[in-house]
């Protein structure tokens, strides 16, 4: 289930990008650990920035990186889980220039091989934003997976113009010289115009197998979204 990096066992890993904000990457991502880990897999996750971070007495904590803890079956330090965490519920490189902490890729991507090494037999990287988030003057979130160099799954937001949002991220991840290995459609609301055909038009398109698709929840219960995923496209390269 694990592959070889440098003569050190570490899990497979993806990289979970989003068509846009709040199209439920977290949503997502914690129903992919569930479904996972009732297969009888390790999981982890890295939720390596976030904003919007709430002060705890044990320090700023993530409601999104909190999810992912709970939902993975490795016990990590929340620091691992979530290492850059930001108060302003703004854009990460706004918030992160106003707190003075600098977003270095590199730094990142020591913590995500740290936790890929931590005996997992999955690690799902979840990113913020839409694939081009930027980080800094020039760095993005997606050099992320780039210098992991790690394959990606897309949530696609189901609403009103989610196909272009989609062919274009597609568009740019396959320009940055990454695999799609999978997607999944995430309804965000209740009340979507010609659904199916809107469905039926991404499957024709998007040069990767569709996940599963998860129908509008109010509550967001990602336990009951494991149920809707198909993890076989991904296991078969395990």
């Amino acid at each position: 289930m694990k592959i070889l990096m440098e003569g050190m066992s570490v899990a497979r890993t993806f990289f979970v990008a989003g068509t846009d904000t709040e199209v439920g990457k977290t949503y997502v991502t914690a129903a992919l650990l569930t479904r996972a880990a009732g297969q009888g897999l390790g999981t982890a996750a890295v939720k390596p920035v976030a904003s919007g971070c709430d002060c705890t007495h044990e320090g700023l904590r993530n409601a999104d990186a909190l999810m992912l803890q709970e939902a993975m079956t490795l016990e990590l330090p929340y620091q691992q889980v979530n290492p850059i965490a930001l108060e302003p519920a703004i854009a990460p490189h706004i918030a992160a220039h106003e707190a003075g902490v600098q977003l270095n890729i590199p730094r990142l991507a020591g913590v995500c091989r740290g936790v890929m090494a931590a005996g997992a037999d999955l690690v799902l990287i979840e990113g913020a934003g839409g694939w081009r988030t930027p980080l800094g003057p020039r760095a993005f979130l997606s050099d992320l997976p780039r210098e992991l160099n790690i394959p990606v799954i897309l949530v696609v937001g189901m609403q009103l113009g989610c196909i272009n949002h989609a062919l274009l991220t597609v568009e740019a991840i396959r320009r940055d010289g990454l695999q799609l290995v999978g997607w999944v459609a995430n309804f965000v609301c209740e009340s979507m115009a010609r659904p199916e055909e809107n469905l039926a038009t991404l499957q024709a398109l998007l040069p990767a197998p569709l996940l599963g698709t998860l129908p509008f929840d109010e509550a967001a219960d990602y336990r009951n979204a494991a149920g809707h995923l198909d993890l076989s496209p991904l296991l078969t390269s395990l």
